[in-house]
């Protein structure tokens, strides 16, 4: 069986169906969702994190790096009733000189993980929004089980191991090079393993940044999960949410939404 990273159109839908099933109930638990929202999804991929906004007939817009991907997602949408309300750029977030104040809803899903200086990208964000929108945040913590995303292994073995992404740098790399990991696949292994955050990280940025937490849940199992394994989410234990950097090694995701302060 091909793996769901590897098979673009099977993501495409396992995004779309977990953010109408957990993702949007849970912005809509503070902000109402209508067709006269504008909504960016930053790193969006193929944009299947869109599509419940988009058939809701918001105006949505996507970027990412990946011009592939991009170009996979304007294929998937070609026949969708709101297409002409959606835009999808290959471009870099920093470089975009048109998208001042014109967000009501932003997610950023499973990205920023991947994002070398968190601090400069969150204080980026808020010019691209509007005076009330509200940010959509998840991510695996970085010493969560699979915060190194070891699941892109192409060892079996390895892509199920749990926490041995926290090994030290020489031991990592040397145990992906033993079990036959290749060098492109070793390097952006590495370069997670830099970019990784914490639950209290990603915090205390926000606040640095004066955005305000509206809501947070922290997940013991991941929403992504029922989709792809069958499994029910399940949240973090009221006590092991509560005790700091402890709780990252068992959150396997946490959803966050901000506001400017």
């Amino acid at each position: 069986m091909q793996k769901r990273h590897l098979d673009p159109q099977r993501y495409f839908n396992e995004q779309a169906l977990s953010t109408e099933k957990y993702v949007l109930p849970f912005i809509q638990n503070i902000k109402s969702i209508d067709n006269t929202l504008n909504i960016l999804e930053i790193g969006c991929g193929e944009a299947g994190n869109l599509k419940p906004f988009l058939d809701l007939g918001c105006k949505c817009t996507g970027v990412d790096l990946s011009s592939s991907k991009i170009e996979k997602g304007k294929t998937y949408y070609a026949s969708h009733p709101q297409v002409d309300n959606l835009k999808l750029i290959s471009e870099d977030i920093y470089k975009t000189k048109d998208f001042h104040s014109q967000f009501d809803v932003v997610i950023i899903r499973d990205v920023i993980e991947h994002i070398h200086d968190q601090d400069k990208f969150l204080h980026l964000l808020k010019d691209l929004l509007t005076p009330n929108a509200v940010v959509f945040v998840a991510f695996p913590p970085w010493q969560s089980p699979f915060g190194g995303h070891q699941q892109v292994c192409t060892n079996k073995l390895l892509s199920l191991l749990p926490y041995f992404h926290l090994l030290p740098i020489p031991l990592y790399k040397k145990l992906l090079k033993t079990f036959g990991e290749t060098s492109d696949k070793i390097v952006g292994l590495l370069e997670i393993k830099e970019t990784g955050i914490s639950l209290e990280r990603f915090e205390s940025l926000s606040l640095k940044n004066d955005y305000h937490i509206l809501s947070k849940t922290l997940y013991f199992i991941n929403p992504n999960y029922e989709v792809k394994f069958g499994l029910k989410p399940r949240l973090l234990t009221k006590m092991l949410a509560s005790i700091p950097y402890f709780r990252n090694y068992f959150c396997t995701c946490g959803y966050y939404l901000l506001s400017r302060s």
